[in-house]
C-alpha cells in the first residue's frame, strides 16, 4: 500500500514538473542586476522568435532567439530605455519581430480586418435570419390586407360551423 502512495506522489511530481512552462533563458544569459534582468525578461516576452514565429524569444530555444535575448540584454546594459530597445529591434528586423504589432499606417489592415470581418459576418447572418423568417411564413409585415382578412374570416366561420351529417 505504501509503495502505491509513493508511486502516486512521484507521478504527481513528474506531471507537475511537466506542466510548468519551460523557460529558454540560460543561466549564462541572466544579468547580475535583478531590475535589469526583469526588464530584459519583460521585453523578451514581447518579441517574436523569428524561427518559431508564434513564440516569444523568452520561451524559444532557437539559436536566433538566444541571440536576440543577448542583444536585448546588451542594449539594456548600454543604458537604452525599453522603448529604445524595441525601436532598435524593429529597425533591424521589422514590425514582425513584435508579438503585438503597433497600430500605425502599416499595420492598420492587421488591426481592422478582424472587427470588420466579424461585423460583416454578423450582418450577413442577421440578413439571412430575416430572410429565412419571412420565407418560413413568419409575419414580419404591418398586418393583413383587407382581402386576406376576409378570407381568414370565411375560413374561421367554415371551421366553426357544425359538421353536417352525411
Amino acid at each position: 500500500m505504501r509503495s502505491r502512495a509513493l508511486a502516486a506522489a512521484l507521478l504527481t511530481a513528474i506531471l507537475m514538473l511537466g506542466a510548468m512552462p519551460a523557460r529558454a533563458v540560460l543561466p549564462d544569459e541572466i544579468m547580475a542586476d535583478p531590475a535589469k534582468e526583469a526588464r530584459a525578461r519583460e521585453l523578451s516576452k514581447e518579441l517574436r522568435c523569428m524561427v518559431c514565429q508564434n513564440q516569444s524569444i523568452d520561451d524559444s530555444e532557437a539559436p536566433l532567439a538566444r541571440d536576440l535575448r543577448l542583444l536585448v540584454r546588451e542594449r539594456i546594459s548600454a543604458g537604452d530605455s525599453d522603448r529604445q530597445v524595441i525601436d532598435f529591434l524593429v529597425a533591424r528586423y521589422g514590425e514582425f519581430v513584435l508579438l503585438k504589432p503597433r497600430l500605425n499606417e502599416h499595420t492598420l489592415v492587421l488591426w481592422l480586418t478582424p472587427p470588420l470581418l466579424l461585423g460583416g459576418f454578423a450582418l450577413w447572418r442577421l440578413g439571412r435570419r430575416k430572410g429565412n423568417s419571412t420565407a418560413a411564413g413568419v409575419d414580419s409585415g404591418p398586418g393583413l390586407t383587407s382581402d386576406e382578412r376576409a378570407r381568414l374570416e370565411r375560413l374561421l366561420a367554415a371551421e366553426s360551423a357544425p359538421d353536417k351529417p352525411l
